[in-house]
């Protein structure tokens, strides 16, 4: 496996996480909390192996400009930069909402996990679409 391929390791990755995001979605929605925490730190492993993975890409190749100068490159930044913001912004949070969980403090992690999951989600699909229309199109 060369460096480059780790663009479409980190799309993947992305994929699963939304895929165990919303399975654990589904578990805590029907009252099995044992399988939504299997689900969701499964979704927490691959959203970290995505970050490595993603370090490590940019490291070695970098800055990836986006290739066309038609609509696409509008529409292309309207997905990337809340993608870019939010994926900052709520590494803190699930690390959160997971600490209390883990410490059984579920009133505080229902609370918060309410605006976290629709976030990570939403970062989840944007960065498979960023990577089609970067990569793909």
């Amino acid at each position: 496996m060369a460096v480059n391929d780790l663009s479409t390791v980190n799309a993947v990755l992305n994929m699963l996480s939304t895929v165990f995001l919303i399975i654990g979605y589904y578990y805590i929605r029907n009252g099995r909390r044992d399988k939504h925490k299997k689900m969701m730190l499964t979704a927490l492993s691959l959203s970290a192996l995505f970050l490595t993975s993603y370090l490590v890409y940019h490291y070695y190749v970098g800055s990836v400009p986006y290739p066309y100068q038609d609509w696409t490159r509008i529409l292309y930044f309207i997905i990337l930069i809340p993608h870019i913001i939010l994926a900052a912004v709520m590494v803190p949070f699930i690390l959160m909402i997971v600490w209390w969980a883990l410490k059984e403090q579920f009133d505080k992690h229902k609370k918060l996990a309410r605006w976290v999951w629709p976030v990570w989600m939403y970062v989840s699909i944007s960065g498979v679409i960023v990577y089609v229309m970067l990569y793909r199109l």
